[in-house]
């Protein structure tokens, strides 16, 4: 092995329980510099907590880090990072209220004598956005950019550390596919300039056009480890689930009903103009677009969260206006947020509440809420979405990423909507949970139900949609049939000015 490419970081027979809950037992890992290691596994396997481990952020119940060789114990973070570990981690980890610059130079601002050197630091800021072909303001403050340029500040802000193992969590899972090609480019030049990436993603095309070796975890356990070269999709998805996983996007025949909502149109302040379209009962239909395009936008305006300028929405024929969600959930209308996080859970609230949030006027808990009930209504919610957790009373927060987004969409049942708007409905999810949202979003349709499905996945979009709609700069630019279409054209219509 040459020495870009000498081993750089081995964690050895770490083990870390929770309470009676085992997260990881006994663990290998070895990464070596100037490579990409896939870490792979299904929600709750142990991919974050070992990494978090490496991170400084838990410490390991047993077992040991080495860096080049010298045993390591990080008590903090911040030590983590001093010794060149970074983490680039799924939920974004910024100070949404300061500048894209701000976060960058965190803790390790640049000074003029005694003050802040703001010139410098936006001179810098600027220049890593412009090396690496991203369109970002350093001046916008972080709750002001979607997510998806949220998560390209977090790759930027890991560069900048100069980090020597980088760690991502899911990286492009906000990303567009053309932003997505740019991050692997960036990936591999990385990789040329000596660093250890670990790379976690449940996009198994991602792990293998980058991996130069590939780690599987089930169950807090290491099940196997072999080069990328050695390996085929198939047998990673059954080493992370210990079976074979057929038919990965289920098989529905798809009997499209009437119109149920008529978009005519449509705009709003928030960039979107002159939307027309249809949704039937019984159907599936996708919306496609890059970052920015305004499909989110979309989605707010049709659940009651932003007020159309223009158009109408007419629902069964009637013309409706939301002045609320409370309004269009009355109406039939639920909602599945792209960020989880952000605007979907109260993490640090039980997962009973969280299920049964949108809830409890419907099943007579206008005024008083009465736990019992709540729990009862939370583990049926809770099963028919087959959520692994310990007790429905434990808060969403301890939950998996896929398990948390299983409760996104367990919310809605109890209010059997007719429509259902699902905005990134498996980001960080991981190839079995996956699954198990297609066949509920399948038999949501089979029941009479129409589901918009806005996805960056185009796989995904092709895998499960009958109907593909494509939104560029805020507008509709193209309808098709799915089976009538390729994942080229929808591209090259989301992408290309006419």
């Amino acid at each position: 092995m040459s020495d870009r490419r000498r081993t750089l970081l081995r964690m050895c027979g770490v083990t870390k329980r929770f309470g009676p809950v085992t997260a990881l037992n006994n663990v290998d890992l070895e990464v070596a510099g100037g490579t990409v290691h896939a870490l792979c596994g299904e929600n709750g396997a142990g991919k974050s907590t070992l990494m978090k481990i490496l991170a400084g952020v838990y410490p390991p119940d047993a077992g040991f880090i080495e860096l080049d060789g010298v045993r390591q114990t990080f008590a903090r973070p911040g030590e983590a990072l001093a010794a060149g570990i970074s983490m680039l981690y799924q939920e974004l980890d910024l100070a949404p209220d300061l500048t894209v610059t701000e976060n960058l130079f965190l803790g390790a601002e640049l000074r003029r004598g005694p003050w802040l050197d703001q010139s410098a630091m936006r001179r810098r800021t600027a220049e890593l956005i412009a090396r690496y072909g991203f369109r970002l303001d350093p001046e916008a403050r972080i709750r002001e950019l979607p997510v998806g340029e949220c998560q390209v500040v977090e790759l930027l802000k890991a560069i900048h550390r100069r980090a020597r193992i980088l760690v991502m969590d899911e990286p492009t899972s906000s990303l567009s596919e053309a932003e997505a090609e740019r991050l692997f480019a960036i990936i591999r030049q990385l990789r040329e300039d000596g660093l250890a990436i670990i790379y976690i993603s449940h996009r198994m095309e991602e792990v293998m056009a980058l991996a130069d070796v590939v780690t599987v975890l089930r169950d807090g356990e290491m099940v196997h480890t072999a080069p990328a070269r050695e390996l085929t999709i198939p047998a990673i998805v059954g080493a992370m689930v210990g079976r074979e996983l057929s038919d990965f996007y289920p098989r529905r025949e798809p009997h499209p009903g009437e119109v149920i909502l008529q978009v005519e149109k449509l705009a709003s302040a928030e960039g979107i103009s002159d939307i027309s379209f249809a949704l039937r009962r019984g159907t599936i239909t996708g919306l496609a677009g890059l970052i920015g395009a305004g499909r989110s936008e979309l989605a707010r305006v049709l659940f009651g969260l932003v007020r159309p300028t223009a158009g109408r929405i007419l629902l069964r024929g009637r013309e409706v206006r939301f002045a609320a969600p409370g309004a269009a959930i009355d109406a039939g209308i639920g909602l599945v947020t792209e960020d989880r996080r952000r605007s979907g859970l109260c993490v640090n609230l039980p997962c009973s509440w969280n299920l049964a949030l949108p809830c409890y006027p419907r099943v007579g808990m206008r005024f008083r809420i009465a736990p019992q009930r709540e729990r009862a209504l939370a583990l049926r919610c809770g099963e028919a979405v087959r959520v692994k957790w310990r007790d429905p009373e434990d808060p969403a927060a301890s939950l998996s990423g896929g398990n948390q987004q299983k409760l996104l969409l367990g919310r809605w049942l109890p209010l059997d909507p007719e429509i259902l708007i699902v905005d990134e409905p498996t980001r960080g999810v991981d190839v079995g949970a996956r699954r198990e949202i297609y066949t509920l979003l399948n038999e949501l349709a089979d029941r009479g139900k129409a589901v918009l499905v806005i996805s960056s996945d185009l796989p995904e979009l092709f895998g499960i949609t009958e109907r593909l709609l494509v939104m560029r700069r805020g507008r509709l630019v193209a309808e098709r049939e799915t089976a009538k279409t390729t994942p080229e054209e929808v591209m090259q219509l989301a992408a290309v000015e006419e």
